[in-house]
């Protein structure tokens, strides 16, 4: 799109606050057009005010005609400025007011009371109306305009128009205010009803946090979206102990509505282990039928009725496809599952014993690892080691979810996450190095921090990642579940 003018160098995006590069016309962010920035508003914005017809002269009197003050005086220098006892007062219909009427009209200057006190008594001979017969829009006798001068529309009173103004600029309660202007309303459809601008959605950055879980998620510096979602909770199991689960997913971006699907298989997979958990079902089992059900959901969103997407011909090409990974924590139990490439890591909490990644992930990469066609440094630095070889929607060539349980015999952390973060510490001991020292008294905070590790290294996806602390008494080995 052509500019006529050239647009001032701008220091951040209006939408995203992201520093854009130089010469850029859109930002490499959030993709807010940076040659279209709209001037940012006053604190009050204009309003246009309808300018009232002239008013019709009264009979027998003459029109107000206000006398002209000289633009200089005798010396050419500029002629000093009227007092209001200067010029002669007249009523609405151009009437001359009496002396008393001009002396309580004119003694006193506009805004000497105090703020907010009552106005004055009329002038004399009229009789005071009552507060409830102000009218400022129309007369309740048509025909008195003629008689009195007054217009028979007279233009809205400034101080009610005032207050409309800035009633109009300021969101109602709990409403949204423009990332832009910083004054207009947001609609439903995520747009300024002041100035336009498209508002950042809801998904680019969530926070959650439970007692014993805490999960961020954050669109990245850059993508235009974020894909990724997160489901944490607690239930309690058949004998009264808790149980907690984090499930994170990653949409795959090269197949269609990959918000969507993540959102979809997160909130069924987790739907799916509060209903089963409580039944006595064994957590491993619960895991196994909520990566199942999640698979349903996602392969749901392919099903769509001929023509809804008429307006989108690339709309069916593909379907909506994403990984998923999750940890349930119940008992002294461990679970782990997944499809696709997102990870578990066990950060213990003394950094001086092993850490460990608990999942295998489902890409090129691991597979020819594990073919031993190549090592691991040399795998992911193929430009084809995040091709992954499982996911979740209706073109998978099937479904194989992934288990395994674990008995931890030391107090640690469980970081579940996508690729967005683990990029940027990728290793158990990069990741446990990011960890901060406090994560597992502080969960949430220890998620952010994570979040701003990848940011910090670049951003280059969308990043989430829950944190469940896990605390346990110090057990010995030997147990029909593995041990880290």
């Amino acid at each position: 799109m052509s500019q006529s003018q050239q647009q001032p160098a701008l220091s951040k995006c209006p939408g995203c606050e992201e520093p854009p590069v130089a010469g850029d016309l859109f930002c490499g962010a959030c993709g807010y057009d940076l040659s279209a920035v709209p001037a940012r508003p006053g604190d009050r914005p204009t309003m246009a005010i309808t300018v009232p017809p002239a008013a019709p002269e009264a009979a027998g009197a003459e029109a107000v005609r206000w006398p002209a003050a000289a633009e200089t005086d005798s010396s050419d220098v500029p002629a000093p400025v009227h007092r209001p006892s200067d010029l002669p007062g007249t009523d609405s219909g151009g009437r001359p007011l009496s002396e008393q009427e001009q002396v309580q009209e004119q003694g006193t200057p506009v805004g000497s009371g105090p703020v907010g006190s009552a106005p004055g008594p009329e002038p004399l001979g009229r009789p005071e109306p009552s507060a409830a017969a102000v009218r400022h829009d129309d007369r309740a006798d048509p025909d008195a305009a003629e008689h009195s001068g007054d217009f028979a529309l007279a233009a809205p009173d400034p101080r009610t128009a005032e207050h409309a103004a800035a009633a109009a600029a300021t969101p109602a309660v709990g409403g949204k205010v423009c990332v832009a202007c910083r004054s207009g309303r947001v609609d439903p459809d995520g747009y300024c009803e002041n100035c336009g601008h498209a508002q950042p959605r809801e998904r680019d950055h969530m926070e959650q946090e439970l007692d014993a879980v805490a999960a961020v998620s954050d669109r990245g510096l850059r993508h235009h979206r974020n894909e990724d979602s997160f489901a944490v909770s607690s239930i309690a199991l058949p004998d009264g102990s808790p149980a907690v689960v984090a499930i994170v997913c990653d949409g795959v971006s090269s197949a269609s509505r990959p918000d969507e699907a993540s959102a979809a298989a997160a909130n069924a997979a987790n739907e799916s282990l509060l209903e089963s958990l409580p039944r006595g079902t064994h957590p491993q089992q619960a895991m196994h039928e909520a990566i199942v059900a999640a698979s349903e959901a996602v392969n749901a969103l392919a099903q769509e009725p001929a023509g809804a997407m008429e307006h989108d011909a690339h709309r069916h090409q593909n379907a909506p496809a994403c990984t998923l990974v999750g940890a349930v924590m119940a008992g002294e139990l461990l679970i782990v599952g997944w499809v696709g490439d997102s990870r578990v890591y066990w950060v213990p909490q003394d950094r001086s014993r092993p850490t460990a990644r608990l999942t295998e992930d489902d890409s090129w990469a691991a597979q020819m690892v594990a073919a031993g066609l190549m090592n691991e440094a040399e795998a992911y630095a193929d430009e084809r080691a995040h091709a992954i070889t499982g996911w979740l929607g209706a073109d998978a060539y099937e479904l194989e979810p992934h288990t395994a349980a674990f008995k931890p015999d030391r107090p640690g952390l469980v970081v579940v996450c996508t690729d967005g973060l683990w990029n940027y510490a990728e290793s158990a001991e990069e990741m446990a190095a990011a960890v901060p020292a406090d994560a597992q008294e502080h969960p949430l905070r220890g998620a952010q921090v994570l979040v701003g590790h990848a940011l910090d290294g670049g951003g280059h996806d969308n990043v989430t990642v829950a944190l469940l602390p896990f605390a346990v008494r110090p057990q010995g080995a030997g147990s029909a579940c593995e041990t880290v």
